[in-house]
């Protein structure tokens, strides 16, 4: 990101928290306490981004609104965080929207291989899916609030891989479909494991090979079980921040003014924190041994079939509103 766009990024964030005044508490008024369960590490940039979400909150709303910020699954785990807002257990949570694709092909469309590999194919996918997003979430008493990418994910692997060939065999960690699909026409061996439990699946062996962005990596100090890193950017993943919509209402309006605009705050800042720290984040794998590379030509043109194929495939689960999505998607701006 440019110095221009990263200073026009901090601007933004400033215009909308500017936009939205503290609010007076009546004493009387008790303080309202919402928990947000997260399954990603405290140090982690989501996390980060998170907790300066919560604290906006509370400078905005003059501490009427308090969400406290559970990180790295340990309030529930990854795959449980979105029925447990939905139910009440918990009012606000954040997910890799991705991990409920098996519910809706929708949820999954940014991890179409190479359909979005770029930040700004991912806003513009984002913005084609957020309505379909929005109404599927709508349907089980959530509502979205703000969405935030990953780095762009590549191939990490115990050997070097110059082919799709050469991943025949491997130990595939799998969290989706999409990446259990790979591992099916790759002939790879999936092995479903969630974020909070990569690093003991690193540490004992379990996978030799798996896709997954710089920022886990990092998080997990893959480098001490992993030698290779292929920069396929082969898409741009997005954890989606969301609330029960029934707390959502009980709150009263100027709250709600507010959450919503601190949520636009979050969105802007976290997207570009992501490409912020992309850079650096290939950096710290660099420095700690780990032979950051580009594809090969072969491999390159062999993902892309492969995600040529999926995104026929995910088009077809989807059905109409999977259509609606990549016709918006890729209609040219006018």
């Amino acid at each position: 990101m440019t110095t221009a766009r990263c200073l026009a990024s901090g601007a933004a964030v400033a215009a909308v928290l500017a936009a939205a005044p503290a609010l007076m508490i009546d004493p009387a008024s008790a303080q309202i306490k919402w928990s947000l369960p997260s399954a990603y590490p405290a140090d982690n940039f989501h996390s980060q981004n998170l907790n300066a979400f919560a604290q906006d909150l509370v400078d905005v709303t003059g501490g009427k609104l308090a969400i406290t910020v559970h990180p790295n699954a340990s309030l529930f785990p990854a795959t449980a965080i979105k029925s447990a807002v939905r139910i009440g257990q918990a009012q606000i949570g954040e997910v890799l929207i991705s991990l409920h694709d098996n519910e809706d092909a929708a949820f999954g469309v940014d991890v179409v291989p190479f359909l979005a590999a770029s930040y700004d194919e991912a806003r513009r996918l984002w913005a084609a899916s957020r309505p379909v997003i929005e109404r599927k979430f709508a349907a089980e008493g959530l509502m979205v609030l703000f969405a935030v990418p990953w780095p762009p994910q590549g191939i990490y692997s115990k050997r070097e891989i110059n082919s799709v060939a050469d991943m025949k065999g491997l130990s595939w960690r799998v969290y989706n479909s999409g990446t259990q699909r790979i591992a099916q026409i790759v002939d790879a061996y999936p092995v479903t494991i969630q974020a909070a439990d990569l690093q003991q699946a690193l540490a004992t062996g379990l996978i030799n090979a798996l896709m997954t962005s710089s920022a886990t990596g990092y998080d997990t100090r893959i480098w001490e079980s992993m030698s290779y890193f292929y920069d396929t950017q082969a898409w741009i993943p997005k954890n989606v921040t969301f609330v029960n919509k029934a707390a959502f209402d009980q709150l009263d309006k100027p709250t709600q003014d507010a959450v919503l605009r601190v949520a636009a705050a979050a969105e802007a800042r976290g997207w570009w924190r992501s490409q912020d720290r992309t850079k650096w984040y290939l950096e710290q794998l660099s420095a700690n041994g780990l032979r950051v590379l580009p594809p090969s030509g072969v491999l390159k043109t062999g993902l892309q079939q492969i995600g040529e194929r999926l995104t026929g495939e995910w088009v077809v689960k989807a059905g109409p509103d999977g259509r609606a999505v990549i016709d918006a998607y890729k209609k040219p701006n006018t």
